[in-house]
This record gives structure tokens, sequence and C-alpha cells, in this order.
């Protein structure tokens, strides 16, 4: 029960983070598939808007470092665990059925679907916004991810008092 409970809260949290990062979706480029950021690279009008590299590192490592922390302090004060073992596995859990729900629901039926997410100048890309083998890849590093982060997990659980 716990799991279930745990998993809806933290995929409410995310779809709610989400939903605030994709107000302006060119911000998010390097979340599209290689095809539409190819062509958005290319017209005039998103030139001076495009995200560095360095941009989307700096995002991603920050939400990495959210996610280990926030991870931690719920399996040490809530879930009440200590032990690497227990962190790691619980935590590798929680993250695998968030990386699912974001595949499925935020990947493959929002995004895929959703006209706000179209930017402008790619309207005729309809094959590539249903690039659902994209979003799979990217379920996968994410579960790759997951080893790295959950691993850091793990030990914060146990230094935790």
């Amino acid at each position: 029960m716990t799991l279930l409970l745990e998993s809806i809260v933290l995929c409410i949290l995310f779809t709610l983070a989400i939903s605030l990062i994709s107000r302006e979706p060119i911000r998010n480029l390097y979340n599209y598939p290689p095809q539409i950021q190819e062509r958005v690279k290319m017209l005039e009008e998103y030139r001076d808007r495009i995200p560095t590299g360095e941009k989307k590192i700096v995002k991603k490592l920050a939400a990495v470092v959210v996610i280990v922390v926030l991870f931690s302090l719920i399996l040490r004060y809530i879930n009440g665990y200590r032990t690497f073992l227990n962190g790691f596995a619980y935590a590798f859990l929680l993250w695998s059925v968030i990386n699912f729900y974001d595949f499925i629901v935020l990947d493959v039926i929002w995004f895929c679907h959703d006209p706000h997410f179209v930017l402008k100048g790619t309207e005729d890309m309809t094959e590539a916004y249903h690039d659902y083998l994209f979003h799979f890849k990217g379920f996968l590093i994410g579960e790759c991810l997951a080893l790295v982060v959950c691993v850091a997990v793990g030990f914060l659980v146990t230094l935790l008092p």
C-alpha cells in the first residue's frame, strides 16, 4: 500500500513539475526527437531561444540532486529504511514506476498528441512527433540512469541520522 501511495504522490508531483517546465516548449527542445531538433535549429525565429547544451546538463544535474535528496528523505524518514540495499532497491522501484508513467502517460499519450508541444515550423512532422521508439529509448536510458541515482540514494539513506 505504501508503494502505491508514494508512487501516486510522486507521479502527481512529477506531472506538476513537467507541466511547469513545459509552459514554453522550446526550452525543452533537447527532449524532442532528433528530427524535430534539427528542423527547429534551422528556423530563424528560434535562433536565440534554443537552450544550450550546458543549460541542459545543469538542469538535469539539478533534477538528479533533488530526486536523490527527496527519495532519501522519504525512504529514511517515512519508510524507515536504514540500509543501502533497502534504500537502493526501493528507490529503484519508485524510479521505475515514475519512469514508466513518464514514458506512457507523459510522453506517448500527452506529448505525442498535444498540439501545445508542436513547435511552429514543424507542424508537418507528425510522424516525428509520434516517434514512440524515441520515447521508449528515453525510458531505457532513464532505467540506466536510475542505477546511478539509486546508488546515491542508498548511500545517503545510510548516512542520514
